[in-house]
């Protein structure tokens, strides 16, 4: 079996080396060569625990080498980013395009499959365009769709673990897929139909983001009731049957932050619960920028010089570094334009350098920091001892004051 995968991204690096390391031959491709270069180096150009000698070690294997174009190939994976554009509509282009680099290389037997997070009908609309150029491989293609459920920090381990979801454009395709995951997934194969496949990515994630909603809204009303939220949740979580998310300052990635859009896009009359879930979360980023706007302002009245201010974090997430959606990021732009580009020292330890913040070590910038603003609950500043010589907002519960 040799796998061609189309993007080298947050999960088709890694699905590409834990394919590789279960005795796939493994072609990896990706538009960027830089990414490229430095991906056959046996260097990652992403964060991800453990990944680095998994990749070393295919490479060894002589079961992985990356591409700038696709290669021959048994089976074909679209692993491209589906972000939006305009109103929230879902852009499918990449997949698009992805298919069509793919396409002179499709022979009868071959295997399919989109792992992209695509709006419903995608799967089917790609096999039109398959069959409008290839009208000769109608009916002797497999054709399915896949969606990744993992955790950025623990891919690893989730990529073998985790059920998944496999549907294919008919049976003979979805059982196809199945054969190939088997690989090395040992988590059990479920099969059905690509369009529940796709709904069912878009559902699992507009979920989450609705379940996160309630949490920051739950905020909101505990600040202005005087109420710690941290401590109301653990308390109202003793219920047998009451499992309250953390609430943060936002949602990030480009998961929960983007697909419900896809559902809410569609079905603009019937995703009422899912567009308002995203509403609030996308609020609550606006709602944290403004704390930090009002406590700047209080501490120079009061002190007649302008604050300095450590912003801690900018990942959408603990732990990682992918900043794609991130509301920490939104929230530290926000905080910069406010005051000009003032006394603000931005931290991420999981990224050397930015192209537009420049980075303060996180022990540097909470020494010299007037105003502690906690965006992303990273490890590292659970070492951090709570000043109280300081006034600190924390958003993501680091201590849950």
């Amino acid at each position: 079996m040799k796998a061609c995968f189309m993007g080298l991204g947050y999960i088709g690096l890694p699905t590409a080396i834990i394919a590789a390391k279960h005795g796939v031959e493994v072609v990896g491709v990706d538009v960027n060569a830089d990414v490229v270069e430095v991906t056959n180096t046996g260097k990652l150009h992403i964060v991800e625990d453990g990944l680095e000698e998994l990749l070393q070690e295919v490479i060894a294997m002589g079961n992985f080498k990356a591409y700038t174009k696709p290669q021959e190939a048994d089976a074909f994976f679209i692993v491209v980013p589906t972000p939006f554009k305009g109103s929230h509509e879902p852009d499918i282009s990449f997949v698009e395009a992805a298919t069509m680099m793919v396409l002179p290389l499709l022979k009868e037997g071959d295997l399919y499959v989109i792992e992209s997070t695509s709006p419903v009908g995608t799967t089917e609309k790609m096999a039109e365009l398959i069959f409008k150029h290839r009208p000769e491989l109608k009916g002797k293609i497999h054709i399915a769709y896949c969606p990744e459920r993992v955790l950025p920090g623990n891919i690893i381990y989730e990529l073998v673990n985790n059920d998944r979801v496999i549907g294919g454009i008919d049976e003979a395709s979805t059982e196809k897929a199945k054969e190939f995951y088997r690989h090395f997934v040992k988590g059990q194969l479920h099969s059905t139909n690509s369009r529940t496949a796709e709904m069912c990515k878009l559902t699992e994630n507009a979920s989450r983001d609705v379940q996160i909603a309630f949490a920051n809204e739950l905020s909101l009303i505990c600040d202005k009731a005087g109420i710690n939220v941290w401590e109301l949740i653990e308390l109202a979580n003793k219920h047998p049957r009451v499992n309250i998310l953390q609430p943060g300052c936002g949602v990030g990635g480009h998961c929960i932050a983007v697909d419900p859009y896809f559902i809410s896009s569609a079905y603009p009359n019937e995703a009422r619960i899912i567009y308002q879930a995203r509403e609030i979360n996308n609020y609550k980023a606006q709602w944290c920028a403004e704390k930090v706007r009002s406590m700047m302002l209080e501490y120079e009245l009061k002190n007649h010089r302008s604050p300095r201010v450590a912003m801690m974090g900018l990942a959408f997430k603990p732990n990682i570094d992918d900043l794609r959606e991130s509301p920490a990021k939104l929230i530290t732009s926000r905080v910069l334009q406010s005051c000009n580009n003032g006394d603000v020292m931005v931290v991420e330890p999981n990224i050397t350098e930015h192209n537009v913040f420049k980075l303060t070590n996180y022990k540097t910038a909470y020494e010299k920091a007037d105003i502690v603003v906690y965006l992303v609950n990273h490890r590292e500043f659970a070492e951090l001892d709570y000043r109280t010589d300081v006034q600190v907002l924390d958003f993501c519960g680091v201590f849950k004051k």
